[in-house]
């Protein structure tokens, strides 16, 4: 069920993924058929257009800040802050600086 972690050992999940310039990098942890749990990292300026899932989704930011626009409303989200996305709502992701996020959804 969890894939690309080490079983049994401490992690700093901000450092399995880096920085590319020009492009958002995603690893996945878990992915099944009830919740799917995903780490990115975007570089300033970089992020996802605008578009809606069929299931909540929970992000938690591991590192930098991003602009999360949920239905038309934009909130800044930083380290260590969480913002809920429902689901079939158009969400949005924008990094106003280097930003690491931690995405589950939960179906």
């Amino acid at each position: 069920m969890i894939k690309n972690l080490p079983i049994g050992e401490v992690v700093n999940l901000a450092g399995l993924v880096g920085y590319q310039e020009g492009q958002v990098v995603s690893r996945t942890l878990v992915q099944d058929d009830g919740v799917s749990l995903t780490l990115f990292a975007f570089p300033s300026g970089e992020g996802l257009t605008a578009h809606a899932t069929p299931a909540d989704a929970l992000v938690y930011v591991l590192d930098g800040e991003a602009v999360i626009e949920i239905d038309g409303e934009a909130s800044v989200v930083g380290a260590g802050e969480s913002i809920v996305m429902p689901s079939d709502v158009p969400h949005a992701v924008t990094a106003e600086q280097n930003f690491k996020m931690l995405l589950m959804i939960v179906k």
